[in-house]
């Protein structure tokens, strides 16, 4: 009990004590207005966010990986981040991958029990062979679960960097972390259930790791996901609608391009905009290490 007492995201909130005793507009105004401290709260450690992405991004150039890991909700978020990751910028599934305590069936049903081995957190990473080259992001709200803190421990002694995300004062993965984001979001709604406040800023955080990081690796190009991976219709018509959206070509040369390459929306571009066939526009931006900007600087073209 001592412990739980010492943990932020444990503690009650002054401002919903008679939630049961609230109409349901005065509920969803209630955590509306809680909602509201989250991004004021990460937007106090973006300094830090940023110094994460440079050394996630700085490792995935060097064919290093990342890795998510949590237990419960920061579990599930950790892989649906890294799910995410493969249709929207056609990396490879190894790049970026999540782990969970419990393993894929706590993906679906709870697992609780499970989050409290040190050493399943470090095996579940032994078994991705982990090495210096790869980076570890433990996520856990509380900052004490057991399961992050053991694989924390375990990249460290491998000299992988870490990366530790916590919505608790003081959180023991601090220690284990060569970069602390602590977003501080206060007392849940209902106390103790950090799928809310604590879950959304440990989503606004990932998508910041991950999107930035794609994005200084070349995988956008303006604003626009030049990497999509057209694997259904909806991708194939937004691969599409990007390639007509930067050369200003027709739909059907659009198509038509696209089909030359193999569905590849970057090499598509290449091709109408550099004037060379896909062999070439393969070769161009393979040098340029994928970077459809660079490449196409290297041919004064704008």
């Amino acid at each position: 009990m001592n412990i739980l007492e010492n943990i932020s995201t444990e503690q009650r909130n002054p401002k919903t004590v008679n939630i049961d005793k609230l109409s349901t507009l005065e509920l969803v105004q209630i955590i509306n207005e809680e909602d509201r401290s989250v991004p004021q709260a990460i937007a106090k450690i973006l300094p830090e966010i940023a110094r994460a992405i440079d050394i996630i991004t700085e490792k995935l150039a060097q064919g290093g990986r990342l890795f998510y890991v949590g237990a419960g909700t920061s579990g599930r978020l950790g892989i649906l981040d890294a799910v995410e990751c493969r249709p929207t910028f056609s990396v490879d599934p190894e790049m970026v991958q999540g782990l969970i305590a419990g393993g894929t069936p706590a993906i679906f049903q709870a697992q609780e029990g499970a989050e409290d081995s040190e050493e399943a957190g470090a095996n579940d990473l032994e078994a991705k062979h982990l090495n210096a080259k790869d980076v570890v992001v433990g996520i856990a709200a509380s900052g004490r679960t057991p399961y992050v803190l053991g694989a924390l421990k375990y990249a460290q002694a491998l000299h992988a960097p870490t990366i530790g995300i916590s919505c608790s004062a003081n959180p023991a993965l601090d220690k284990f972390s060569d970069i602390l984001l602590l977003a501080l979001v206060g007392p849940e709604i209902i106390t103790g259930s950090t799928r809310l406040k604590a879950g959304t800023a440990q989503k606004l955080i990932l998508n910041m790791l991950s999107s930035c990081s794609m994005i200084k690796l070349g995988k956008v190009y303006g604003n626009l996901m030049v990497d999509v991976k057209a694997s259904n219709k909806k991708l194939e018509e937004r691969a599409k609608r990007i390639v007509m959206t930067v050369t200003g070509v027709s739909e059907t040369e659009a198509s038509t391009v696209l089909k030359e390459s193999k569905g590849n929306a970057k090499k598509a571009i290449f091709m109408i905009l550099a004037g060379v066939d896909e062999l070439t526009a393969e070769a161009q931006l393979s040098e340029a290490k994928g970077n459809l900007r660079t490449a196409l600087e290297k041919l004064h073209i704008k």
